[in-house]
């Protein structure tokens, strides 16, 4: 673990772009191994949600469209985060969205599935793409699959899959039919329903190819 996880830090280092949190350094003192990151002040996308519920359109599509280009960004360059979610989504005092926590997810992803017998997820169950809970596979696409769950929870103030137990979450997202955004809030309109719908394809391949297409298609909702 502690090898992957100096490895995926030094990685997430090299990412430098005004949407990804910035790591300064990685290294050990004695037996802690540790990574710098720059302050941000403000609050969790999280905490935003937990606080305000249901963003306007307008305000969720100005949070996803620079997430998505910090995910393409990534992505080009051979990186997945494996745990998009609001809580790894930082929103500053002055509008600046960062994601955060590149490379740790992945090296303690990496850690479960080779723990025990059986495939173990340790991320937000609620934004886990299907191929990651079946067979613990995850590409670019399956942060796709985050993002539009994240976007689902920003347009209608809750999760897309929320089970009282975690089976139960794993089971809705295997299985249910997720109704659309709008059936939830009546503000959404039906070409965001479509965006949703196209990122939560239980099928990778169906996803949109690139998350810079999602940076472009909210692009007319922030003119």
């Amino acid at each position: 673990f502690v090898e992957r996880f100096v490895r995926e830090a030094r990685a997430a280092a090299r990412l430098k772009h005004p949407n990804v949190v910035t790591v300064f350094d990685v290294g050990q003192e004695g037996g802690w191994y540790y990574f710098v990151m720059e302050h941000l002040a403000g609050e969790t996308l999280a905490a935003r949600l937990q606080s305000q519920g249901a963003l306007s359109a307008q305000e969720a599509m100005s949070i996803l469209r620079p997430l998505a280009a910090a995910l393409d960004y990534a992505h080009h360059r051979g990186i997945v985060h494996r745990d998009v979610k609001p809580g790894n989504v930082m929103l500053g005092l002055e509008g600046q969205v960062t994601l955060m926590d590149f490379g740790i997810a992945r090296a303690r992803a990496r850690l479960a599935a080779t723990e025990g017998s059986g495939i173990t997820f340790k991320g937000k169950l609620a934004y886990a793409a299907p191929e990651t809970l079946s067979s613990g596979q995850a590409d670019a696409r399956s942060d796709m699959f985050a993002l539009g769950a994240v976007m689902y929870h920003m347009l209608t103030g809750g999760p897309a899959f929320r089970g009282e137990s975690e089976a139960e979450t794993v089971g809705k997202i295997l299985l249910d039919t997720l109704p659309p955004p709008s059936q939830a809030n009546a503000a959404v309109p039906p070409e965001l329903d479509a965006l949703v719908a196209s990122l939560l394809a239980r099928d990778p391949a169906r996803r949109p190819p690139r998350a810079l297409a999602v940076a472009d298609a909210v692009a007319p909702w922030l003119s």
